[in-house]
């Protein structure tokens, strides 16, 4: 699978719009994306996505069942 460049952007910016509470599943966000006209392929692309993210610090993955989505600085 290759991550376009801005992909997450689009999901950080479609979030700060939405402004949600607390942590998310890949599938919430992806409902979230669909509901603010912007589509992705699947949870499994923005988990993917998001998880790379994890790895520079800028997302936190919080490792229940399903997985869920923070950003670093509280804001999600």
């Amino acid at each position: 699978m290759r991550i376009r460049r801005g992909d997450y952007e689009r999901i950080r910016s479609v979030l700060e719009r939405a402004d949600p509470e607390g942590p998310l599943t890949a599938r919430e966000i992806v409902q979230i994306l669909e509901d603010h006209d912007e589509e992705f392929d699947s949870a499994h692309r923005v988990a993917t996505v998001l998880g790379r993210r994890a790895e520079t610090g800028e997302v936190e993955v919080i490792r229940d069942q399903p997985y869920r989505y923070r950003f670093a600085d509280g804001n999600n």
